[in-house]
């Protein structure tokens, strides 16, 4: 949804009494809770109030204006989609616009698709044809109105204050429909693209078709992962996601063309896109012959990309590896190691099944740095959920530069997760104390349904729907109930026992028992359901629907939390001397955390302990 809707004329309204930034961010805090910028403000007086001008020269007063339109299952907005009729074969048509104040801008280090511009410093940011064909791309995938259109859909990047000399150097951008490239220059060949793309008839009603359009489920990350390999166009990449992604195959480019070396940090929470960006480099390094392996620290992550992936090209499931795996590898054996999941690095590779002649005093960081000419590290630091995980942005820096590397950090602040829902992802964290400000009510999002259950029994009904509804569902809870292995005959032991509800944990093991699958792939077989995930089995995996079930280890007294260690059955928890209590506090938030941002379109919460069901039925409902 836009934060503002109105015509060209409307717009035009506005920018002439000076009130395009004050509305947009009078609507900003009451749908999102959030104040904008006074940069932000102003930008938007500036941009909008040019294209205001620029509709009315153009004549197209009448088309319809969705000022900052929010991507559907995701936090990030666009500065402009325009909705109108098609002057020469009628029916529907749309055009994305990114509006941008810039003078000047030139190439990073030659990259044609990342920009070096005066405000971002040194930081490369993507030229602006990618960032608006990315856009229409994304809508073609995700809006169902769109789906199967032909010509429907138009894109432009409009630098309304530059000259041809202030941004020669970005202007040779392949162009097409999907992304044009204007400037102030060239705003007489704007206003012609804009009258060829759009007129007012019917304006209002199509607007309405685009925003009131269902909007496909996302291609889930496991089920395309075999494509993946072969095409990345299985995802489309935006912003900080394509950015990350061309800069590694940037310091590929120069780690192959000589001597060189460096380091790329890519960092975000939950569901800002770090695995889809893992995928999408594997896969396109696998096209172009470079030698490339993914890791991580998950056994059911990467169980469950072998699975998948081998069971369509067998060969590739090798390229799916484990942080410990990088003990004796070669120096800059490979050209790109790409370390998903960094959070869950540990001090060292060894444990107590490693041979006496393979132990080192080696970190399992500056492991993985020497691996690779180009290692990426792919984390999000508020995922770690057991002692002993230590992958910061920090540690990882510090261990390049002690080495004398290049270090590169993208930060992802786009949601994906959640049904996009930004505001979803901060309620939680200050829900569990892991973000300043306190528990708040849930406000609502039209982009994601958050509900108490009454009873477990209920919670699981409920999901069991969903299901029916060949829409996935999952149910987790935090490690509080003891956890059996299947009795002899192959059955499972009911332990996670609430009241007269009881259901099993997911397996332990790698092999498929009485009808579940293995521990590994209980988020991504349709057979998980009827067993009760933990964050072991969750992290790193989504489904549509998720019912969390917190357990007596995290419980609301009062004004606040308290973690009841004695509560907990995690045996990585239990030792004391290891995991302080203050550690154990802040784990088993991180542990919540994990298990309530799991879902895409939902999420169903119950508590076992009466007061904290209580508190989440008064900020929930």
């Amino acid at each position: 949804m836009p934060l503002l809707r109105t015509s060209g004329k409307g717009l035009a309204d506005l920018a002439r009494a000076g009130r395009i930034g004050s509305t947009l961010a009078t609507q900003m805090a009451h749908r999102m809770s959030h104040s904008p910028s006074a940069a932000e403000i102003r930008s938007w007086d500036a941009s909008l109030a040019a294209l205001a001008a620029d509709l009315e020269q153009a004549g197209l007063e009448g088309v319809e204006v969705l000022a900052e339109y929010q991507l559907p299952l995701s936090s990030k907005r666009i500065d402009v989609v325009l909705a109108g009729e098609h002057p020469t074969r009628g029916g529907p048509s749309y055009v994305v616009v990114e509006l941008k104040q810039w003078t000047k801008a030139s190439l990073f280090e030659g990259e044609p698709e990342l920009v070096l511009q005066p405000s971002y410093g040194s930081r490369p940011v993507l030229h602006p044809v990618a960032q608006v064909r990315a856009y229409g791309e994304y809508l073609l995938d995700f809006l169902g109105v769109l789906h199967g259109t032909d010509d429907v859909l138009a894109g432009a990047a409009y630098l309304h204050n530059a000259t041809d000399d202030g941004v020669t150097a970005i202007r040779g951008y392949p162009q097409d429909e999907l992304g044009r490239f204007f400037t102030a220059q060239d705003r007489g060949d704007f206003h012609g693209f804009l009258r060829s793309r759009l007129s007012p008839t019917n304006a209002s009603i199509h607007a309405d078709r685009l925003l009131r359009s269902a909007v496909a489920p996302s291609k889930q990350l496991l089920a395309v992962a075999a494509e993946e390999l072969r095409t990345r166009e299985q995802f489309v990449l935006l912003d900080e996601q394509r950015v990350a992604f061309d800069l590694v195959l940037h310091e590929v480019e120069k780690a192959r063309q000589g001597d060189h070396k460096s380091v790329v940090i890519v960092s975000g929470g939950p569901g800002s896109g770090k695995s889809v960006i893992a995928l999408s480099l594997l896969g396109e390094l696998g096209r172009r012959g470079i030698r490339a392996a993914h890791a991580t620290g998950s056994r059911s992550f990467t169980q469950t990309l072998r699975r998948v992936a081998g069971h369509r090209a067998p060969r590739t499931a090798a390229l799916f590896r484990y942080f410990n795996q990088f003990m004796d590898a070669d120096r800059n054996g490979l050209d790109v190691l790409i370390a998903d999941e960094a959070h869950r690095l540990r001090e060292t590779s060894a444990n107590r099944w490693t041979k006496a002649e393979h132990r080192t005093d080696k970190k399992q960081i500056d492991e993985l740095i020497d691996a690779a000419r180009v290692p990426v590290f792919l984390l999000d630091q508020n995922q770690v959920v057991r002692p002993g995980e230590m992958g910061t942005v920090e540690d990882i820096e510090k261990h390049a530069r002690e080495r004398g590397l290049d270090v590169h950090q993208i930060d992802l602040s786009t949601q994906y997760r959640s049904g996009g829902s930004g505001e979803y992802i901060e309620w939680v964290e200050r829900l569990l104390g892991l973000a300043p400000g306190g528990p708040v009510p849930w406000a609502g999002d039209d982009r994601f349904e958050v509900r108490t259950a009454p009873s477990p029994s209920a919670m699981e009904a409920v999901l069991a729907e969903k299901l029916a509804g060949h829409q996935n569902a999952r149910m987790a809870a935090g490690y509080c109930w003891t956890w059996s292995d299947p009795r002899p005959d192959g059955s499972l032991v009911p332990d996670v026992r609430i009241g007269d509800w009881s259901r099993p944990w997911n397996l332990k093991g790698d092999r498929s028992v009485g009808g579940a699958p293995p521990a590994a792939l209980w988020a991504s077989d349709d057979r998980g359901f009827g067993q009760v995930g933990c964050v072991y089995t969750a992290q790193g995996f989504e489904y549509e629907w998720n019912g969390v079930l917190l357990g007596p280890d995290l419980v609301w007294r009062g004004d606040r939390w308290v973690a009841v260690r004695s509560a907990n059955r995690d045996p990585d928890f239990r030792n004391t001397k290891k995991v302080s209590d203050a550690d154990f506090d802040l784990l088993v938030r991180n542990v919540y955390k994990v298990l309530l941002t799991r879902g895409l379109r939902g999420v169903y919460v119950y508590s076992t302990d009466p007061e904290t069901q209580r508190f989440l039925e008064r900020i929930v409902a």
